[in-house]
């Protein structure tokens, strides 16, 4: 048990490095502009401060964290290159602080904004936008 937690906790702790690591990535123009454009996508999901679906939602709000992020930084890495992976990896090993996304917190709130006006839209339309007069004879 305590060699399962280990090897988790190292998968974490890489799994944040090679976040970081995307993150330099998407700013370095020696990465393919298809990695490029990977790489900007899964690391400023995974570096927002906000989810897009909350983890207070049952089973989905934990699905982006240990499911779709993970899958978004192993295709990313695949995408670039090897040597410049493995540089990345070590500029991002000796950074100390971990950068934040603020653009894709935006974007994550404007989403949920667009979503909860949809729906409203949709609720008025539903129960209160048609209502028809009486027409008596």
């Amino acid at each position: 048990m305590e060699v399962a937690l280990q090897r988790m906790r190292t998968w974490a702790k890489a799994l944040k490095r090679d976040v970081v690591a995307l993150w330099i990535a998407a700013r370095d123009p020696r990465t393919p502009w298809y990695a490029t454009a990977v790489a900007s996508v899964v690391a400023a999901y995974a570096l927002s401060p906000i989810d897009l679906i909350p983890d207070f939602v049952p089973i989905l709000g934990y699905v982006d964290d240990v499911i779709v992020v993970p899958l978004g930084i192993a295709l990313a890495i695949r995408l670039i290159p090897a040597g410049l992976m493995a540089e990345y990896r070590q500029q991002a090993a000796a950074q100390e602080d971990r950068p934040r996304s603020m653009a894709a917190a935006a974007i994550i709130v404007a989403l949920w904004i667009l979503a909860l006006v949809i729906a409203a839209y949709w609720i008025y339309l539903t129960f209160g936008g048609q209502q028809q007069d009486a027409v008596s004879y």
